[in-house]
């Protein structure tokens, strides 16, 4: 059974041998000393030790994000023209404007084109020198509703921006599990653009101005979409992080008015083409999970803790594909391996019971985990992946 299968049987309910499985790392540039550290002979290795089902693939306007600690890849994306790099301040602008911080062990937006200086923005002659060359520089003049009337998106059709994506699903489907990217999705985009603390406000304050921006950013995930399922995309995925520690970032009718029915035009090019849905949300969103099943979810990443796994498992595991759980805030940095080893005992069993469950961690595993944790880990998944599917 191929890695491709096990990953699509979690949503059909088909029995496989065992449980699929990721782990991935904030920072890939880490993977030299982990695979040293548990005695591969190189970092090519690594995938295969441990027992990884996916494979993320990007468009090149989203790339920068998730090369933002290889300056080599940044540097090719910056010759082609999707973004721009300040090394000095260890800052990359990518095609949207937004300003992502380099060398992160996590997304960090620290620049926003459409934010003020008075509320922290930059310097408007510092973006004009900085943004992409093919970001609209002429808003950085106007007044709020004027700049986000005049703002544009990034040109899906831009030469090369469906390249890798393209490679990917042709050389690597069947294998492995193509997961074409949806990471930032319409939510976090306009935050990112307006900076989060204006968004919201203006959220509250000037929906109706807002919900332009937010009607750009769905035209174009719409279209990318769209376009991913015509290349021959086996899963859709979309990325908006709506959650907090102890429940969501705003009130179920703000979400059902402003946020739920941009998700759902996003959801329907993949309802359409009888995919399978995923939504990678941090936080606890316990409260939206119904919502997002009317629209067509089927699977939920990453899975944080901070909500109740048994309720999950219990109310939504008929609907619901879980992916994650494995607890990345506590125990997996600061346990010991044998507190790991237990940690994800647990969690395999409370969401795997059943099937319907990809093993991993909560989040990416961040750098301040001990690689004896990792082993811990992986070692945890190879015994329980098979084991629980019997119990």
């Amino acid at each position: 059974m191929t890695k491709e299968e096990r990953v699509l049987r979690q949503f059909t309910k088909e029995e496989v041998d065992y449980l699929p499985s990721e782990i991935t790392f904030s920072d890939r540039t880490r993977d030299k000393e982990i695979s040293k550290a548990v005695g591969l002979a190189s970092p090519d290795e690594l995938d295969d030790y441990l027992e990884n089902h996916i494979y993320w693939t990007l468009t090149k306007h989203d790339a920068p994000l998730f090369s933002r600690n290889d300056e080599k890849v940044l540097g090719e994306l910056q010759e082609e023209g999707y973004c721009r790099m300040d090394l000095d301040r260890g800052i990359v602008f990518d095609s949207w404007g937004i300003g992502i911080e380099m060398h992160s062990d996590g997304f960090f937006v620290r620049s926003h084109p459409l934010q003020p200086e008075e509320a922290g923005g930059e310097n408007k002659e510092y973006l004009r020198k900085m943004l992409p060359s093919d970001f609209n520089t002429e808003i950085l003049d106007m007044n709020l509703e004027d700049a986000i009337k005049n703002y544009t998106c990034p040109d899906i059709d831009r030469k090369g921006n469906f390249d890798t994506m393209e490679k990917d699903m042709k050389e690597r489907s069947g294998e492995i599990m193509v997961v074409p990217s949806g990471y930032f999705g319409i939510y976090e985009r306009a935050y990112s653009i307006m900076g989060f603390e204006e968004f919201m406000m203006e959220l509250a304050l000037r929906p109706k101005m807002v919900e332009i921006l937010l009607d750009k950013i769905t035209d174009y995930k719409v279209e990318v979409a769209k376009r991913k399922v015509r290349m021959g995309a086996k899963v859709g995925h979309h990325g908006d992080d709506l959650g907090a520690q102890t429940t969501t970032l705003m009130s179920r009718k703000m979400f059902r008015e402003m946020i739920k029915p941009r998700m759902d035009s996003v959801f329907k090019v993949y309802r359409d083409a009888g995919l399978p849905i995923i939504l990678h949300s941090c936080g606890h969103i316990t409260d939206i999970i119904p919502d997002l099943i009317e629209i067509g979810l089927t699977g939920l990443h990453p899975v944080q803790p901070s909500m109740d796994l048994n309720y999950l498992k219990k109310e939504f595991g008929k609907d619901l594909v879980f992916w994650g759980g494995i607890d990345t805030q506590d125990k997996l940095p600061y346990g010991t391996p044998e507190e790991v080893k237990k940690l994800a005992k647990d969690t395999i069993r409370t969401l795997g019971i059943g099937g319907g469950h990809i093993i991993a961690p909560a989040q990416e595993v961040m750098n301040d985990v001990p690689i004896d944790n990792i082993k811990a880990l992986v070692e945890t998944i190879i015994e329980e992946r098979q084991k629980v599917l019997s119990l």
